[in-house]
């Protein structure tokens, strides 16, 4: 007589445990992409470095193209995080677009990734224009909030190409903090700089500095 217990049935899908992740992948592609660059990294490589079968690659993102989309999106989400940036004082808006897309740029990784050819530049495409862009358009409200966050990501889309992909010397010799300096007036609505000089020609009168002129 057999007394040993039947052997349990097997289940259909992913394996129990450890269960590969698109966190994973991406992890892995990004540390691959940047040791080898784009065109050398292959989906085999990226899958035996994550330890999963080269078909999950296909399944979360559709190719290589759209796993290294991923690498970057999460560069840039985590960097330009749009709910940190647009959640705090809208007074300060500006500031923290500025310091977002600079500390984002200034990080060598990103920067060694952005030059990977032609995906690099689409995936940053896409992200200003429907992730920043939409965004901002929802956060500022209004008749004129597409044309007002359509200006703001010019602006950005400007200071990204001067200072980083294709630099100028002047921009590119700038520290990040003269950067923000410069730019945050030029984000800065006329009606808030006029408030703000009003403020400061009272202060002046208040302290006895005299009259300032108009």
């Amino acid at each position: 007589m057999n007394n040993a217990a039947p052997a349990p049935a097997r289940t259909r899908g992913r394996p129990r445990g450890n269960p590969p992740t698109r966190e994973s992948l991406v992890s892995a592609a990004r540390m691959l992409f940047l040791e080898r660059g784009y065109r050398r990294t292959t989906l085999r490589a990226v899958a035996g470095a994550a330890g999963v079968d080269p078909a999950l690659i296909a399944y979360h993102f559709g190719s290589k193209k759209g796993l290294f989309a991923d690498v970057m999106q999460f560069q840039c989400a985590n960097a330009l995080a749009v709910d940190d940036v647009l959640g705090g004082d809208p007074a300060t808006l500006p500031h923290r677009l500025i310091d977002a897309v600079t500390d984002l740029w200034e990080n060598a990784d990103f920067r060694q990734l952005t030059t990977q050819g032609d995906e690099a530049a689409e995936v940053i495409r896409e992200y200003l224009e429907h992730e920043l862009l939409a965004r901002l358009v929802e956060f500022l409200g209004g008749r004129d909030a597409t044309a007002r966050a359509t200006a703001v990501v010019t602006i950005l889309g400007g200071l990204i190409y001067t200072r980083y992909l294709n630099p100028l010397p002047t921009p590119a010799a700038l520290t990040p903090a003269e950067t923000r300096q410069i730019l945050v007036p030029v984000l800065t609505p006329r009606q808030r700089i006029a408030e703000a000089a009003r403020a400061g020609r009272r202060g002046s009168l208040a302290s006895g500095g005299g009259a300032v002129r108009p």
